[in-house]
């Protein structure tokens, strides 16, 4: 009888067991450009011919004046205020990149706006936006509907109701995708786990929980996945730092300590690094990919509370909002300074900066492919 060669046997077991790594990519998604960078289309003013011509502006939700402060980057003058609905959490790119839509989570409603005229369209009713995402080949918009507990998939356009998936836990709000679309890591804040997503099956696939590192209970914000596809970060505001897990690896952590308030999640346009802010001691973390150490942090002069934001187009600014004392941060990456303060309304919330190169949008404040 002829023996089964060891080699091909643990081959076969190696790819068994990686699976998801060798996974075709989601259907219809744009394919990866290189599979060492999936942010590499999100270079330094790579800017897609759908948002050329657009104007370079900064918009800020203020979530209890309900109004859109929008400013223009090279004054830092507030030129413009737009009036929305109760609670405007976020401002969301849209997949195609031609719509900045705004969270009125309070009010119900999602507000188009126009970055082109930079004036708000007909508002939608959509039920508890706190968040919004979009699949990567943009079938669908996601709406985290954090107080109903539901993650609502809807028409990209019209925001009709395609299918609504209960999850398992509470205050869902922040995700990102694998590297091939087919699934999502999304965090659950007010029970301190996370959950796996089939993208095209619309199903939630497993439940991990975070363990505890301070007197307070595990409370994830945002996610992000490392450049080569192989890691997520996921920040927890009430363990003062982020969570480490390996893609193929779903539930297995590690923690690293960055900061009181660990909330936002940016990589850099390089691809080199991952800003992360802490909102409870007025800093920004600042994370090496290559060896997941901590290689400086950067403190607001005379404290502030950074926390959702975006990196200017051309990769040299981070611009962050200050979320309780009614202003905007901004940053020099290069030079790890700080570099203004911009008053704003009240509780600033999912800053956006717009344009932003790359071929696509995953929601959010802007997550480029």
């Amino acid at each position: 009888m002829r023996r089964f060669p060891l080699v091909l046997l643990l081959s076969i077991l190696f790819l068994l067991s990686n699976v998801n790594a060798y996974a075709a990519p989601l259907a219809g998604m744009p394919p990866i450009l290189d599979p060492n960078n999936i942010y590499s289309a999100d270079t330094p003013n790579n800017l897609s011919d759908a948002v050329k011509g657009i104007p370079e502006l900064v918009y800020v939700p203020n979530l209890r004046s309900s109004t859109v402060s929008v400013i223009d980057p090279k004054t830092y003058k507030v030129i413009k205020t737009i009036k929305t609905h109760a609670g405007p959490q976020h401002v969301v790119p849209s997949w195609d990149l031609q719509t900045l839509w705004v969270n009125d989570n309070k009010g119900n409603y999602l507000t188009p706006i126009n970055p082109r005229t930079v004036t708000a369209g007909k508002d939608i009713y959509v039920h508890d936006p706190y968040n919004l995402y979009f699949t990567p080949n943009g079938k669908y918009a996601l709406i985290m509907a954090e107080a109903d507990k539901e993650i609502v998939f809807r028409d990209p356009q019209t925001m009709a109701i395609k299918k609504t998936v209960k999850v398992p836990c509470a205050g869902v709000n922040h995700a990102d995708w694998t590297a091939d679309g087919n699934q999502f890591v999304v965090t659950c804040e007010f029970s301190g786990s996370i959950i796996l997503v089939d993208t095209a099956k619309m199903k939630v696939l497993k439940v991990a929980s975070l363990h505890r590192k301070s007197s307070l209970a595990p409370m994830p914000q945002d996610v992000k996945i490392s450049p080569d596809g192989k890691t997520f970060y996921i920040a927890d505001m009430a363990s003062n730092g982020i969570w480490i897990m390996p893609e193929n690896n779903f539930g297995h952590f590690t923690f690293l300590r960055t900061g009181k308030g660990a909330h936002g999640l940016y990589v850099t346009k390089d691809a080199k690094n991952l800003l992360i802010t802490n909102r409870e001691e007025g800093s920004v973390s600042v994370l090496r990919f290559s060896d997941n150490k901590l290689i400086a942090k950067w403190k607001i002069p005379g404290g502030g509370s950074p926390d959702m934001g975006n990196i200017s187009t051309d990769g040299k600014f981070f611009w962050v909002s200050g979320r309780y004392n009614a202003e905007v941060y901004v940053f020099n990456i290069e030079k790890g300074t700080f570099v203004k303060r911009i008053k704003v309304g009240l509780e600033p919330h999912g800053l956006t900066y717009w344009p932003q190169p790359g071929r696509y949008s995953l929601g959010h404040t802007g997550i480029m492919r």
